[in-house]
């Protein structure tokens, strides 16, 4: 686990905005107020609405990207609920690695390589080589401000500890093939005097009404969210299954969408059926490893996952509970 030096920040971001969808429209107004953006991050394009966008479309949506954000911009703020995909790859992963036909013959092939696993880089456009996204995506444009608002008050939320310690679910369950990553639990105690305590437990039994829950990680069909966790501002939670980047449920499995209307602030899911390679999803000890040393929501959940080509990431991307704070600026005296 690398040693973390530095961290994404509003100034090295840039938002996206479908000027065709409403939800879109409103939800950029609310991110570029709540995160300080100024005018020039925001780029407005008009696209599909759709799920899936065209190969076709989303060439013009990159081309779009690539003259409009020059070297400042690390990382993109997408701000919709859809598309999420591009054929068979997110459109996460598409925009960071290019969009990959070839994987649609065969997802369960392996998929490219991100070159960011595990990596101590903040500034994601200078090494690898790529710019990182994660969309604004939720249920309704009320659920996504309460989301973004979730986001910004994690900051710095957990620096120093709070006196009663976060909580990380290190879930399990009886379906052996979505459960292949509690191979990467970690052995051992979690972060010790970070005031974070973890467990590992049955998924129906610990995480229904949840307190204080930071991290929730487990694999299944289906979600036992009911009543939901009380999560705390920044919260992750993502389980591994084939269809939880299918934003839309077309295919009857639970979507990291259920996560985001839970309370968490951030999820992952797979677009396309990726069989269940611990490369695709997120790996338990680098996302934490990350996370608890103040980086981003975006940069724990990148990191974390080795071949991100089918990953979809949800959620606010600057979510930084264990950051340093900054101190308000000192104000002057009255003349």
């Amino acid at each position: 686990m690398p040693r973390l030096r530095g961290r994404l920040t509003a100034s090295d971001v840039g938002l996206v905005v479908n000027t065709a969808d409403p939800y879109s429209v409103a939800v950029a107004a609310h991110y570029v107020k709540a995160r300080g953006l100024r005018p020039e991050q925001v780029l407005n394009v008009a696209i599909p609405s759709q799920p899936v966008l065209s190969p076709v479309d989303f060439e013009r949506l990159r081309q779009a990207v690539e003259a409009h954000f020059g070297p400042r911009t690390q990382a993109l703020v997408l701000a919709w609920a859809a598309p999420y995909a591009v054929a068979c790859n997110s459109i996460t992963g598409a925009l960071a690695l290019g969009f990959d036909e070839a994987l649609c013959a065969n997802g369960c092939a392996r998929s490219r390589a991100s070159g960011w696993f595990n990596s101590a880089s903040h500034q994601p456009l200078r090494e690898p080589g790529f710019r990182p996204s994660m969309l604004l995506a939720a249920p309704s444009v009320a659920a996504a401000v309460a989301m973004i608002d979730r986001g910004v008050a994690a900051d710095g939320s957990l620096n120093p500890p709070s006196a009663e310690p976060a909580q990380v679910l290190l879930l399990d369950g009886p379906d052996a093939a979505r459960q292949v990553r509690r191979l990467l639990y970690p052995p051992g105690p979690l972060a010790p005097g970070r005031g974070v305590v973890w467990r590992e437990a049955p998924a129906d039994q610990a995480l229904p009404g949840a307190r204080r829950l930071l991290i929730a990680i487990t694999g299944s069909e289906q979600l036992p969210l009911s009543p939901p966790p009380q999560w705390l501002p920044g919260g992750l939670g993502d389980h591994l299954t084939s269809w939880g980047g299918d934003l839309q449920g077309t295919h009857g499995q639970a979507t990291a969408l259920a996560w985001i209307a839970s309370g968490a602030t951030a999820s992952h899911g797979a677009v396309s059926e990726p069989c269940n390679h611990l490369q695709k999803f997120p790996h338990p000890q680098v996302l934490m490893g990350h996370y608890l040393q103040g980086a981003t929501a975006l940069e724990a959940y990148w990191r974390s996952v080795a071949w991100p080509q089918q990953s979809l990431f949800i959620g606010e991307p600057l979510a930084a509970p264990f950051a340093v704070p900054v101190p308000p600026p000192a104000s002057l005296p009255a003349r």
